[in-house]
């Protein structure tokens, strides 16, 4: 048993939307193929992995460094101890070799794209369905038959009126999702407002209703946008200061009584460990959004929930950000409280399996070996593609 070979192409998202920081006509992906000498159902078993979006491809850092060390590395380096499968830890391990501690940025990335292409090759070895195999492996067999998801949306777009908004939210609701999330801090707090008061008009409730401010507020903008929300008892306020500025954030937890979202943009156990200890987030109110796909993957994500576990967080509070198919298995393996969702944004990487409709803001798995993307026909159509 061993890896054939490796292939990473850098896909392009193409979209003139933007949040309060970026605008994604630049924005790209790196999807990876790992390319094995088993064979399931007379084909060989290919693992693939792709980042989630907000981050550009690493593909300078895995050509680089972690390809190379994975590609150097022994065949039975890479193996469980019945040598039967690949193992996600060992691997992790070969890719970290001669990386020192700290520096969790972009770096994360990378390892996240390789992590999730071996976990989709080891669940397909398998032949289950990923969260199959975690809930068999870390939950005494017992996974969830479905998984809570919002539809995040509401992006800035050039000539995008309060009515084309509107429609967007109106969609969502059609198709299934009882939450939906936009963006803020694009804009001034006044038109803000204006915005969140033209959704909620669609959506009837404050709950129905999650913010995003994607880190853009200094402190005191932040309690001023805290104090406009609070009236409106919306379903989250999202990462309103710089993810690292946890002074911030909790001293906007005291003052705002609502829950508040963070943690997609921290990429590692020990950061995750500092945003619990120092942050003051509410482990009764608050909601955390980690992303294994740009924090070393599933390997590291572990790690992240045993602290949050030692530190009395329930698995329920963390819904993942990124929308991608490997956190909704995680989701129904690992018993989380949910997953983002991306209804016609950043297609194909955050589509589900296409016979797997979302209904009354929850979605089925499909029972496919791996982590499921054939299942959808726009991303099996991309690897195809690639693969050719």
């Amino acid at each position: 048993m061993k890896i054939e070979e490796i292939r990473e192409w850098v896909v392009p998202i193409r979209s003139d939307m933007r949040n309060a920081y970026i605008q994604f006509s630049a924005m790209t992906v790196s999807v990876v193929a790992l390319v094995t000498d088993v064979m399931r159902r007379g084909r060989p078993v290919i693992g693939y992995g792709f980042n989630s979006n907000g981050r550009y491809a690493p593909h300078g850092l895995l050509h680089d460094r972690f390809l190379r060390r994975l590609q150097e590395a022994s065949e039975t380096s890479v193996l469980n101890d019945e040598q039967d499968n690949f193992d996600p830890q060992r691997v992790w391990n070969i890719l970290m070799t001669g990386e020192k501690p700290g520096g969790h940025g972009e770096r994360s990335v990378a390892v996240g794209v390789l992590d999730m292409a071996v976990w989709d090759a080891v669940a397909k070895i398998e032949d289950k369905p990923l969260y199959q195999m975690l809930a068999d492996r870390y939950r005494c067999g017992e996974a969830e038959d479905k998984v809570f998801v919002y539809a995040a949306g509401g992006y800035y777009a050039p000539g995008k009126s309060l009515t084309a908004l509107q429609e967007e939210m109106r969609r969502y609701l059609d198709s299934g999702y009882s939450v939906v999330k936009m963006k803020i801090g694009g804009a001034s707090l006044e038109e803000d407002l204006q915005r969140i008061e033209a959704v909620l008009e669609i959506v009837g409730d404050g709950q129905a209703l999650a913010v995003d401010a994607n880190g853009r507020f200094d402190l005191d903008t932040a309690l001023a946008y805290a104090t406009a929300l609070e009236p409106l008892g919306l379903f989250w306020y999202e990462e309103a200061g710089d993810p690292l500025d946890f002074e911030l954030q909790k001293v906007l937890c005291r003052r705002y009584p609502h829950a508040m979202a963070t943690g997609e943009n921290l990429f590692s156990v020990q950061d995750a460990t500092n945003l619990i200890r120092y942050a003051g987030l509410r482990p009764e109110r608050d909601f955390l959004q980690f992303d294994c796909s740009l924090s070393y993957g599933l390997v590291e994500y572990l790690r992240i929930l045993s602290m949050l576990e030692a530190h009395g967080w329930s698995r329920r509070r963390l819904i993942p950000h990124g929308g991608h198919q490997l956190s909704l298995n995680i989701a129904a393996g690992l018993g989380l409280g949910g997953n983002e969702s991306y209804p016609g944004v950043f297609e194909p990487f955050g589509g589900w399996a296409d016979d797997h409709p979302v209904v009354g803001g929850y979605v089925t798995l499909p029972d496919a070996p791996g982590i499921g993307f054939e299942t959808n026909t726009g991303l099996k159509r991309l690897m195809a593609n690639l693969m050719a």
